[in-house]
């Protein structure tokens, strides 16, 4: 064994505490990454293989009614490779043992066999019987949480008829990945489900025999969608056509595409963080441990060996302790992946749900370590290459030092010697100061950034289910009805207020720039739901002129005071521009609102709602339930609190689990910068502490000599620390921000106060770990190595 072998066996023993601390930040970039990439790849490798055998389909357009030979003329569209026509309706569920009722959307397949496009993947069961009208597939997600199997029955309320369905199978669908209703804000797969039907028996019972309301399309390779898109749309307007939209419009593909979007930015943000500050200590480690190593690299070079190899040595050193926390890393990601990706099968069904980390994610989480490892040190390895062996054999030169403030501030005359001493330390090294309050800040920064979102979720509960939907339910309709509907809705039971909305599908447009979105008519007087402003304050109605949620305005590029041009894609299908009267707050989706009396009267009706917002009695919530059931008219219901309840199952675990994980990764950090910057501080103070050990100083005043350094660097870091965790915070929000989804940066004091107390937590057991090596200190042996 060479000789230099020898002395990277030994640093390493001599400084294993510190290696490991390093290797600890390390392995938590890397296991971040590795978590968070293979996710993603695992996720989007499912998602891109289950779209493309499943054939979902690239255009979808729903209409009022059309003969199903439309599908020739639509076929006739260039770039068109395949259509599929169907039914499709919402019927209210009534199941057993179960006292709420759920919305369940129909969705008609050819009488024989499945269908072409949307192809169902069968998880149990058969596929229904052609010649039995009742039978339906039921999609997992809503056969689970109700404890649905092959052979179970549930009731219906069909176009004002009750029928009984027979569970014969259950099923998946690449258009519902991600079940959700549209309008929703969060998935409830106990009161909204998706089943599938026959055509003949679907279509017979919504009088829709030899038609259809519901066309998807596949288009072929190259084709330009805007252009087949527009065509289609000509074709099914006389049918009452709400517009062809794309994938990106369609609710779970979009909302699939999104989270993969958020998991990318999370991907690269995080792990840079963690692998920044793993590269920082790396750097300060090496950088003192030259510097206490001068004489062996001055004898190593006296000896013959050359610059190349004794650089050699230093990188060796620092790659060793990398590739630990690689390793580590690289396992703990797997693991956490395990986690991660179980809990997306809750959310996306997809039929492979297998989940591995792939040798390109281990490598490339290998790699970056190694780069950052290299540049961490590349510095010192360069100090270790221009070092003379003459230079090298004398101590290092004592750096000029200049009271400055220490000594013209009065104030810093009346402290304790010891407090003088801790302050003069500080101040004769400000570089190492300012780095290693850096590095302390930086576990703050990592406690915040992975806590706010508990914040951001209180933000968005507050905005959402208290400011703004005011209302216990939202009751709809199977065809707008008059106003007059609203007094029946005021008499069922329980319902203490009732407001009437109206509701239609619209397109806007701004110059070059359109959406799809719903247009909602409101009340001039609403109180069950009223939009609010950037503050959180109700805005009054205006009496004229259209309310656009910030980000849809924003994707218009239009500015309260001009117009857009609002096309009806129900009906008449009127055209007509309308003046921007302000903006609102609206976290998730692309609301628009107007006063129903003014959409009543651009569509050209009479005073006519789609359904009604309902403020009810909670004790007679259950008459209100059944009397619903027993309604034809009702087509659907939504409980606020059902909402409410499946928003924060939702998102209670994810949330105390990404916590745990923080805050472990937030005091290694803070433990690793601590650690090392006090051992490091501790082997070049050594003989200085020793000679104020002999001179009569106690162990606890030797102590706090050095103990009071970190102290005081914590204390600093504090602020920068709150400082770096809201901008952390503030470029997430910005990350995770998609073309449908806008956060508010909120982070409660109390986020910053937990980050701060883990941190000062782990100052403090990092500290107590170098005060019994302070009280272990051999005097003799340290002050004869300074001779």
């Amino acid at each position: 064994m060479t000789a230099l072998r020898q002395k990277l066996l030994r640093d390493l023993r001599v400084l294993w505490t510190q290696a490991v601390a390093i290797s600890l930040v390390i392995a938590c970039g890397v296991a971040t990454f590795v978590m968070s990439v293979s996710v993603l790849q695992s996720l989007e490798r499912r998602a891109a293989q289950y779209y493309e055998d499943a054939r979902l389909p690239h255009v979808f357009a729903h209409l009022k009614r059309a003969p199903v030979s439309i599908a020739r003329r639509v076929a006739e569209v260039p770039g068109v490779a395949a259509v599929e026509t169907r039914v499709v309706a919402e019927v209210t569920l009534d199941l057993p043992g179960v006292i709420e009722p759920a919305v369940g959307r129909l969705v008609s397949i050819p009488d024989r066999g499945g269908p072409s496009l949307s192809r169902l993947h069968l998880r149990q069961g058969r596929w229904p019987d052609p010649g039995r009208r009742s039978e339906v597939l039921a999609n997992e997600a809503f056969a689970e949480a109700h404890g649905l199997v092959p052979g179970d029955r549930l009731r219906a309320v069909m176009n004002g008829r009750r029928e009984q369905l027979i569970v014969v199978g259950i099923a998946l669908s690449p258009e519902y990945v991600y079940q959700i209703r549209g309008g929703d804000v969060v998935p409830d797969d106990r009161r909204f489900g998706v089943l599938w039907m026959r055509d003949r028996p679907l279509a017979a019972a919504f009088d829709l025999a030899n038609a259809c309301n519901d066309v998807v399309v596949a288009v072929t390779p190259g084709a330009s969608l805007p252009a087949v898109r527009a065509q289609i749309d000509v074709l099914l307007a006389p049918y009452g056509g709400r517009g062809a939209y794309g994938r990106e419009d369609q609710v779970s593909y979009r909302t699939v595409a999104n989270e993969l979007s958020q998991l990318r930015a999370m991907a690269l943000l995080v792990p840079v963080i963690f692998l920044l500050v793993a590269a920082f200590i790396l750097n300060l480690v090496l950088n003192r441990m030259i510097a206490t190593q001068r004489e062996q690299i001055a004898t190593l070079k006296a000896f013959g060996y050359r610059r190349r190899e004794i650089a050699a040595h230093y990188l060796q050193f620092a790659l060793l302790i990398v590739l630990a926390g690689a390793a580590l890393g690289t396992a703990v990601g797997a693991w956490l992946g395990t986690g991660l990706a179980d809990l997306y099968v809750r959310f996306f069904r997809f039929p492979d749900q297998h989940y591995s980390v792939g040798l390109g994610v281990a490598a490339s989480a290998l790699g970056i370590s190694l780069l950052a490892g290299v540049l961490s040190v590349a510095m010192a390895i360069r100090r270790v290459v221009r070092l003379a062996p003459a230079e090298a054999m004398r101590p290092e030169a004592p750096r000029p030092f200049r009271g400055g403030f220490l000594h013209s501030h009065g104030s810093v005359g009346r402290l304790s010697p010891l407090a003088r001493l801790t302050l003069r330390q500080i101040a004769r090294h400000p570089v190492r100061a300012v780095l290693s309050t850096l590095g302390i800040a930086l576990g703050i920064a990592v406690m915040v950034l992975g806590s706010f979102s508990a914040d951001l979720v209180d933000r968005i509960m507050e905005d959402h289910f208290e400011a703004t939907q005011r209302f216990d339910f939202s009751i709809g309709f199977i065809e707008p009805s008059d106003v007059g509907t609203l007094q029946a809705v005021a008499r069922l039971p329980g319902v203490l207020r009732a407001e009437g909305f109206r509701s239609v599908a619209v397109r806007l447009r701004r110059g070059s720039h359109a959406r799809l979105t719903s247009l909602l008519g409101l009340e001039a007087d609403s109180g069950l739901l009223r939009p609010i402003d950037v503050k959180g304050d109700p805005i009054p109605f205006p009496t004229s002129g259209l309310l656009l949620s910030e980000k849809l305005a924003q994707l218009l590029e239009v500015n309260p005071g001009q117009t857009v041009e609002v096309e009806v894609l129900e009906g008449a299908r009127p055209v007509r521009a309308l003046r921007v009267a302000g903006t609102v707050r609206d976290f998730a989706g692309q609301a628009a609102y107007l006063t129903r009396g003014e959409l009543n009267d651009f569509l050209r009706e009479g005073a006519v709602i789609s359904g009604a917002f309902a403020l009810t009695d909670p004790l007679r919530e259950a008459a209100l339930y059944a009397k619903i059931k027993e309604t034809p008219r009702i087509g659907g219901i939504t409980s606020t609190r059902s909402l409410i309840q499946s928003f924060k199952r939702l998102m209670s675990e994810n949330m105390l689990r990404m916590r745990l994980f923080n805050m472990i990764f937030a005091s290694i950090i803070a433990f690793g910068v601590v650690y090392n910057a006090a051992r490091i501080t501790l082997s070049e103070r050594a003989w200085e502490l020793a000679t104020l050990r002999v001179i009569g100083l106690s162990r606890r005043e030797v102590s706090a000599t050095l103990l009071g350094e970190i102290a005081a660097l914590t204390v600093l870091a504090i602020p920068v620390g709150a400082l770096l965790g809201n901008l952390l915070a503030r470029l997430t929000v910005r990350a995770l921000e998609t073309e449908t989804q806008h956060f508010p940066l909120v982070i409660d004091p109390s986020t910053y106060a937990t980050a701060i107390l883990t941190v000062v937590a782990a100052t403090v057991i990092s500290s107590l770990v170098v005060r019994r090596r302070i009280d272990r200190l051999d005097l003799v042996a340290v002050l004869k190595s300074h001779d």
